[in-house]
C-alpha cells in the first residue's frame, strides 16, 4: 500500500495530502472548516476526491478528527469544535470517495508520525504533548498506538492538577491544561504584567502599554531578550509541564517525551526549563532511568503524515 491520503480536520482548516510510505506529502489540498457540521465531512471528502484525481493509486484515507473517536477507527463519539456526536464518519467518507476510510483522534496522528517518521523514530515507547491553547497528546507503547479500551486514551490536557482549581472548558477544575498550556502562559503574563508594570516594561512595550492583552509572541519575545519577568512565565509554564511529565513517566515510563504544538516553537526556551522540571518531580529521581525530552520535527505535517500512515494499519 504505497499511497495513502491523510486528513487533518482543525476548528478553522481542514488539510489533506497524499503520502508514501516514507512519510513524504506529494501534493496537498486545504480549506476552511465549514460551520456546519454535515458540510465539513463533504469539504473531507471533495479534498480527498481531488487527491485522488492526481493520484489514481491511492489505496485508503485516514482522517485526524479532533475530539473522542471510538475503538473501532469509525465514528467520531464527540468533537469539541464541530458539532459531531457519534458522527459516523468512517461510513460517510467511504461513501462519498469509495475508498476505505479510518478515522483517528488528531492528537493520535501526530503522536504516530513523530514515532514512525520525526523525533521519536529511534524509540519504542513515547508520548507526544502537544502545547497549544490547550495540551493534547498521543501515547504509543511498544510500537503500537495505545488507543484504550474505548478509543479515547491520550486525553491528557484533563489530568487533574489541582484540586478545586482553575475551571476549564471541559467543565472540570485544575486541569492540567489550565497550568501548563499557551493559554496559561498568556495569564502568567498578563496578570504579571498587571501586577508590576515595571518589571513587566518590556512585555507592555511590545503589546501598546496593554497588559491585558499580551500574547505568548509578546512573551516569547521579551523572555528571548533576557527580560525577567517573561523568563519567569516560562519558568511557570515548565513547571507545571514537568509535574504532569513526572506522573505520565509514573504510569507509561516512555524512552522520551516529544514536545509540540505552538508553544513548542519557542524551542530551548521552552525545552530546557521543562526537561529540568521534569527532573525535579520524577519519582525515584536520580536513582531512576528517565527519558529523554525533545521538541517535535514534524510540524504541521504531523497530522496529515500520521494519518495517512495509520490508513495503512
Amino acid at each position: 500500500m504505497a499511497l495513502t491520503i491523510g486528513v487533518d480536520v482543525g476548528g478553522t482548516k481542514i488539510a489533506a495530502g497524499v503520502v508514501d510510505e516514507s512519510g513524504e506529502i506529494l501534493a496537498k489540498t486545504r480549506v476552511p472548516t465549514p460551520a456546519d457540521p454535515q458540510w465539513a465531512v463533504d469539504a473531507i471528502a471533495q479534498g480527498v476526491r481531488e487527491l485522488k484525481d492526481q493520484f489514481p493509486d491511492v489505496a485508503a484515507v485516514g482522517v485526524g478528527a479532533p475530539g473522542f473517536v471510538n475503538r473501532d477507527r469509525s465514528t467520531v463519539l464527540m468533537a469539541p469544535n464541530i458539532a459531531w456526536e457519534n458522527e459516523p464518519l468512517k461510513q460517510r467518507v467511504e461513501e462519498l470517495t469509495g475508498l476505505e476510510t479510518v478515522v483517528e483522534n488528531d492528537a493520535n496522528c501526530a503522536a504516530w508520525a513523530e514515532f514512525r517518521f520525526g523525533a521519536a523514530a529511534e524509540y519504542e515507547d513515547m508520548v507526544l504533548i502537544t502545547v497549544g491553547t490547550g495540551i493534547g497528546g498521543g501515547i504509543v507503547l511498544d510500537g503500537r498506538l495505545h488507543r484504550g479500551r474505548f478509543g479515547v486514551a491520550g486525553e491528557i490536557g484533563h489530568l487533574n492538577m489541582v484540586p478545586d482549581g482553575l475551571e476549564c472548558g471541559c467543565g472540570g477544575h485544575g486541569c492540567w491544561e489550565q497550568y501548563g498550556s499557551g493559554r496559561a502562559l498568556r495569564r502568567y503574563g498578563r496578570e504579571r504584567a498587571a501586577a508590576d508594570p515595571i518589571a513587566g516594561k518590556r512585555m507592555l512595550e511590545l503589546n501598546d502599554g496593554v497588559a491585558e492583552t499580551i500574547r505568548g509572541i509578546h512573551i516569547t519575545e521579551a523572555a528571548e531578550e533576557g527580560d525577567a519577568l517573561a523568563l519567569s512565565c516560562y519558568a511557570e509554564l515548565a513547571d507545571w509541564l514537568g509535574r504532569g511529565m513526572a506522573d505520565l513517566a509514573a504510569l507509561f515510563d516512555p524512552g522520551v517525551f516529544v514536545l509540540g504544538g505552538g508553544v513548542s516553537d519557542s524551542g530551548n526556551l521552552l525545552l530546557d526549563p521543562v526537561a529540568a522540571s521534569f527532573g525535579t518531580y520524577l519519582t525515584g529521581g536520580p536513582a531512576r532511568p528517565r527519558a529523554n525530552v525533545v521538541l517535535a520535527s514534524m510540524g504541521s505535517a504531523a497530522g496529515i503524515a500520521g494519518a495517512a500512515d495509520l490508513a495503512r494499519i
